[in-house]
């Protein structure tokens, strides 16, 4: 295939350059040097040209633009090319337009609500298709239930969360004591400390902690991990061969959380009151079987429930909201760092919102 370019002057008053062969990106730097050594208003010649791509045809309609040039010779399929880089050639805004004032904020805000709007039916409907996934396994758990995909969860989610989420509690129940101890001190109540680490912790911290840090390390993890598969287009090819990705990434993943939230809740609990307990001996003076039988004293049975109850729900928002997230991805990379923030950031605000209807409802009922 001839490739190479002629200049003359036989074109009358304007200088011709004459293309022949291939005009496409492996002769860019070169056709764009020969055109601007050329005088404006020259004609280039398209005839001899066999085969022309996006940026052959850029730097051809450029010259025309800029410079008058005038195109001849060019065959059907190599001035639709033409037409088509034209039409693209549109300015583009690198910043949209600002509303300022109240329309702006009214603007944004109806934006904030449809948005959210948005998300809240889609997740309705994702718990919809999460249902008929579990549905689906428990019909046929011979074929469907996958061990080892929910095992791995349990690693990720539960085994390797234990060091960070034992030292948060850890410190958590110190910071209970050293906080209730000064502020009872002011009454010489400093006894009762041990009433408030034990019921704060088991009632509420413990659990409510507990879910917050697994939103922040496991619910992202979900959602970026199953963002990078639908941008891989991992997901669409499951679909295409005929496997659930509810089922085989979605409801393992949710039955671990599940599973393992009331067991993180409770270890942690634990690790908050060995917090307090040894703050308490040090600082109080309490010795640790009087902390125990105190412990025993106040803390009432419906406490442990209370946060135990609450585990597994917190454990299948974040994992819902995790998951769905993930799903959501579409287009490029940056949409896996807004939707794994999305994850985090929605599934610590419905968790916080479930607590406290959580509080009132077994207030109602007399768990107090």
């Amino acid at each position: 295939m001839a490739v190479g370019a002629t200049i003359d002057g036989d074109t009358g008053d304007s200088e011709c350059y004459r293309c022949s062969g291939a005009l496409t990106i492996l002769r860019a730097a070169t056709t764009e040097r020969e055109i601007d050594a050329m005088p404006d208003g020259m004609t280039i010649d398209l005839s001899d040209v066999e085969r022309m791509d996006t940026v052959g045809a850029w730097l051809i309609y450029r010259a025309k633009r800029d410079r008058g040039a005038n195109i001849v010779g060019a065959s059907d399929k190599i001035s639709g090319l033409l037409e088509q880089v034209a039409e693209a050639d549109q300015p583009v805004k690198v910043k949209p337009d600002k509303r300022g004032g109240v329309t702006g904020v009214v603007e944004e805000v109806g934006a904030a609500v449809a948005d959210t709007g948005h998300t809240l039916l889609g997740l309705i409907g994702f718990l919809g298709a999460t249902l008929i996934g579990f549905y689906n396994v428990l019909k046929r758990p011979a074929k469907r239930f996958r061990l080892n995909a929910v095992v791995e969860r349990f690693d990720l989610v539960g085994v390797r969360a234990l060091g960070i989420i034992g030292l948060m509690s850890f410190l958590i129940g110190i910071v209970i004591g050293q906080q209730g101890a000064v502020q009872l001190e002011a009454f010489g109540a400093e006894v009762y400390t041990i009433n408030l680490i034990g019921r704060i912790t088991t009632r509420e911290l413990g659990t409510l902690m507990t879910a917050i840090m697994v939103a922040g390390r496991s619910g992202s993890a979900f959602a970026a991990q199953l963002g990078t598969m639908k941008l891989t287009e991992e997901i669409d090819a499951m679909r295409t061969i005929g496997v659930s990705p509810v089922e085989a990434l979605v409801v393992p993943r949710m039955m671990a959380a599940i599973i393992m939230m009331p067991l993180l809740s409770f270890y942690a609990m634990i690790m908050a009151i060995l917090g307090g307990g040894i703050f308490t001996w040090v600082a109080l003076d309490i010795p640790p079987l009087t902390f125990v039988q105190r412990l025993r004293e106040v803390v009432p049975l419906t406490d442990l429930w209370v946060g135990l109850i609450k585990a597994p729900v917190f454990g299948f928002i974040i994992a819902l909201v995790g998951c769905f997230q993930g799903m959501q991805v579409e287009g490029d990379a940056e949409q896996v760092g807004r939707r794994t923030t999305a994850a985090v950031v929605q599934a610590i605000f419905i968790v916080i919102v479930l607590d406290a209807v959580f509080a009132v409802f077994f207030s109602g009922i007399g768990w107090i």
